[in-house]
């Protein structure tokens, strides 16, 4: 597993690694201290998780992650002294997948990085198991998920979703033959470490449940005792 760090302070960057070494065993960390540098590690080297600072010398890191995601869609955690929402918003819509403002706890930081490498590992098993996708359209019965809008329909009718429900659609179409465990469904809808929160993907389930039979007499989720949910096949 290969996680790298770009950023220019030396002691940031030694701490990031060494907190990130002594928690995952089997991480091996990256260091680089400029843009162009970062950029040369992540063309030659796949990456699982990249950590970006954007006061970087050089090449911003803004620059840094525009080219990032014109060839690798590993994912990028920004940490940046910089707290203004709309810089952080055209961040995120430019392709970063998490924010994290300076100076930050060294354990949310950990939490953060664990997130984005359980989300990485289900897409890369994804790439074996994944369900029926073309252009962008995930299917499964007559269920039509268009990752490019955002929208979900059964039998041709568009369903009326949140953000946090269509993610969950989202991660159980992507994978269709596994159970998903409510901490694996909570940090891939909401982005956030799990805090046993199981009454809030109940209650989720239970609405998208609601919709679909609005609509269809199909079931398409499915409790899996002792794990989780998962797709009816």
């Amino acid at each position: 597993m290969n996680i790298l760090i770009i950023e220019d302070n030396g002691e940031i960057n030694d701490l990031i690694r060494d907190a990130i070494s002594g928690t995952i065993k089997e991480a091996r960390c990256l260091q680089a201290y400029a843009g162009t540098e970062g950029l040369l590690y992540a063309r030659g080297t796949e990456t699982d998780l990249i950590i970006l600072d954007l006061m970087l010398p050089g090449k911003s890191g803004e620059d840094v992650l525009k080219e990032l995601r014109t060839f690798t869609k590993t994912p990028v955690i920004v940490v940046s002294a910089k707290n203004e929402l709309d810089g952080k918003v055209d961040l995120l819509l430019s392709g970063a997948d998490d924010y994290l403002t300076k100076p930050f706890e060294i354990k949310e930081l950990l939490a953060r990085v664990q997130v984005q490498l359980r989300r990485s590992a289900q897409i890369k098993e994804g790439d074996n198991t994944a369900g029926h996708e073309i252009a962008g359209h995930l299917r499964h019965k007559d269920m039509v998920l268009d990752r490019s809008d955002h929208t979900v329909s059964v039998s041709g009718t568009p369903l009326s979703l949140t953000r946090q429900e269509f993610r969950i659609l989202e991660l159980l179409l992507a994978h269709p033959n596994r159970a998903f465990s409510k901490q694996e469904i909570y940090e891939y809808a909401w982005d956030e470490f799990y805090i046993g929160e199981d009454k809030t993907i109940n209650v989720h389930i239970s609405n998208i449940r609601s919709k679909i039979r609005a609509v269809s007499e199909e079931n398409y989720i499915e409790t899996v005792w002792g794990i989780g949910f998962k797709l009816v096949k």
